[in-house]
């Protein structure tokens, strides 16, 4: 299976797993096990992991556990930007995965970053493995300029969604308002989005990953 990386925000969709969707080369069997979520360092609100774990668990219907929160490495902090590396996070969080683990998710509050293009350090929302078992997020650039704490973590538990997607093979989406959508370097994108279209279900369900058509979703239509 061929990964790749998916920075939220920034449009490195890959055509390699577009090519695989189109030809049904993705796996078709379900995977089994929780989904992990991770928090990292202090800085993030149990409000805010709370929400995070019940988008997770109506989105896609998987079981659920956090893990006890765990410092930041060192090895990841890029101190001539006060940042945090989301490539060196994801080696870090792979390693983690208990035995009866399916996916993880780390979550963090500190400004994460990674490359794009010729810029070394870029500041992210989220970091994925496409069809990879890892991803991370943080609420850093959520909370810009956000009308406050609830807003915020809204924002928040949407990334959480787009990134799981990319760890299930998902690439950004062009449906505008499609929780899959490449946010292009705009937080604000979060704001408009809503669920997961059609396309992207439909993606899934070929792929032998059905998600629930309606779910009960925890923030209000835009």
């Amino acid at each position: 299976m061929i990964a790749r990386r998916s920075a939220t925000g920034l449009k490195l969709a890959s055509a390699v797993v577009l090519s695989l969707w189109a030809t049904g080369a993705l796996a078709q069997t379900p995977g089994k096990g929780f989904l992990y979520i991770q928090p990292l360092g202090q800085e993030l609100p149990d409000e805010d992991v709370a929400l995070v774990k019940e988008s997770l668990v109506r989105f896609y219907s998987l079981q659920v556990k956090v893990l006890p929160r765990l410092a930041l490495p060192a090895a990841a902090f890029y101190k001539p930007r006060q940042r945090y590396r989301a490539d060196k996070l994801l080696e870090t969080l792979v390693k983690r995965i208990p035995s009866d683990g399916y996916r993880i998710l780390g979550l963090t509050g500190v400004d994460i970053s990674t490359t794009k293009g010729k810029i070394y350090d870029w500041g992210i929302l989220g970091l994925a493995t496409i069809d990879g078992k890892e991803c991370v997020i943080s609420s850093f650039r959520a909370r810009m300029k956000s009308k406050g704490p609830l807003h915020s973590r809204v924002r928040l538990a949407k990334v959480a969604v787009h990134e799981i997607g990319h760890t299930l093979g998902l690439p950004h989406c062009p449906t505008v308002g499609c929780l899959m959508e490449d946010a292009r370097g705009l937080v604000k994108t979060c704001d408009r989005e809503h669920d997961i279209c059609a396309r992207c279900r439909a993606q899934l369900k070929k792929a032998g990953r059905p998600i629930p058509e309606k779910p009960e979703i925890p923030w209000p239509r835009p």
